[in-house]
């Protein structure tokens, strides 16, 4: 792909977030839609050529390909399921704002072995999505496709809730810090796999599946790709690391295929966590932590959740940040003791909030042994404490 139309392209997008407020007061709200609604078409365009040039596989027989507005399937309608998910998730997924929409339904530019709702329906698998929701947030129209059958298979419940969900934010996290990622999701299909004993009775529960990560932002190119078992596994990230060749053994899929044969070599043979985040060893080890007794008054992170809508003061180390200085509320994240996506606890101070620290919370706290004192509230699960002013954060001597 021209790198020169990559880059002005994604110049573009980014863009739009810088302009945003000025636009709004600045310039009339109907020339304001037309302009977001222009930059959008211009986003949609770049990530569909990028999606036609780079993430198109090498034809498959009797795979029905249909293009939608943001990610591209490969349905086998044999098995009726994708052979594999092509999209794009773009830097600018950390400012998305849309909700799950949770229409699943066929996809209308399949005519024929399509699945439904009623091969799933009670079927005692989720139907799970390849290409995830979430990476759709920027858009409604795109959430909203990413409910088509042509993107959904039979995926183990706890795999689809735990490891896998856990996956799909890590990969999110790896497109914001990378610019944008290339992200190709299937199972591994073969002839003899069990089927949903309902409906059609013809729709294939895949024993593994795959997912394959591509920066093809340049000037670094880098590449990897996981495999787990469809069944209820740890997240243990590193034990599920796998090469794009690798996979494509077990697929008999011939992927990126338009890529020069030297650049598609290298980047096919790479499986280095390490490349995408040059700190998670040091994480992981980091979050293996034994929770300390800090004294009276004082509670662990791992104690939090026993005390939420109560006052507390609770105590950890901060092992990651992420100042959000472009989202709504321009949010500072505060970790402690395990980082995101696994986080145990976190502290969290609105932009507002920010002229009330004589330091910049994120860089000033990162890996420092802090006490958070305030009520106990929660975020999906995780205990979390939002701080005003600084005296309800104290800086802990080990």
């Amino acid at each position: 792909m021209n790198k020169f139309y990559n880059i002005i392209a994604v110049i573009a997008i980014h863009l739009c977030m810088s302009f945003y407020s000025f636009a709004q007061d600045s310039i009339p709200y109907k020339m304001q839609r037309e302009i977001f609604s222009d930059i959008e078409t211009s986003k949609i365009k770049y990530i569909q050529k990028l999606i036609d040039s780079v993430g198109i596989a090498a034809p498959i027989p009797n795979e029905q390909i249909v293009k939608h507005i943001a990610f591209t399937s490969s349905y086998n309608p044999t098995h009726r399921v994708p052979n594999y998910v092509v999209h794009v998730i773009p830097k600018d997924i950390l400012y998305g704002n849309a909700t799950r929409t949770n229409d699943f339904r066929p996809d209308p530019l399949i005519k024929q072995n399509m699945s439904d709702s009623i091969d799933y329906w009670n079927s005692g698998y989720d139907r799970g999505h390849m290409a995830a929701s979430a990476d759709f947030k920027w858009n409604k129209k795109a959430l909203s496709e990413s409910y088509y059958y042509s993107n959904i298979i039979p995926q183990n419940n706890a795999l689809n809730q735990n490891a896998w969900n856990r996956l799909e934010m890590q990969v999110r996290e790896w497109a914001i810090d990378n610019s944008e990622l290339i992200v190709v999701t299937g199972p591994i299909l073969k002839p003899d796999l069990p089927k949903i004993q309902q409906g059609s009775f013809n729709v294939s529960i895949p024993k593994y599946i795959y997912k394959i990560v591509v920066d093809y932002f340049p000037p670094t190119y880098k590449a990897i790709a996981f495999l787990y078992p469809n069944k209820d596994v740890p997240y243990e990230l590193e034990k599920h690391v796998i090469s794009i060749d690798s996979i494509e053994k077990l697929t008999g899929i011939d992927f990126f295929p338009k890529l020069e044969d030297s650049l598609e070599n290298i980047l096919e043979a790479q499986h280095d966590i390490l490349s995408f985040d040059s700190t998670y060893y040091i994480h992981q080890k980091a979050s293996q932590f034994t929770a300390k007794n800090f004294g009276k008054g004082k509670i662990s992170t791992i104690q939090a959740k026993d005390y939420i809508g109560k006052d507390a003061c609770v105590c950890g180390k901060v092992v990651s940040t992420k100042f959000n200085e472009n989202g709504k509320t321009n949010p500072t994240y505060i970790n402690l003791d395990k980082k995101y996506p696994d986080q145990v606890f976190t502290l969290m101070i609105f932009g507002q909030d920010r002229a009330n620290f004589s330091y910049k919370p994120e860089e000033f706290l990162q890996g420092k042994t802090i006490c958070v004192k305030g009520k106990v509230g929660e975020f999906k699960g995780t205990p979390q404490i939002i701080a005003n002013k600084e005296k309800q954060v104290e800086v802990v001597k080990d």
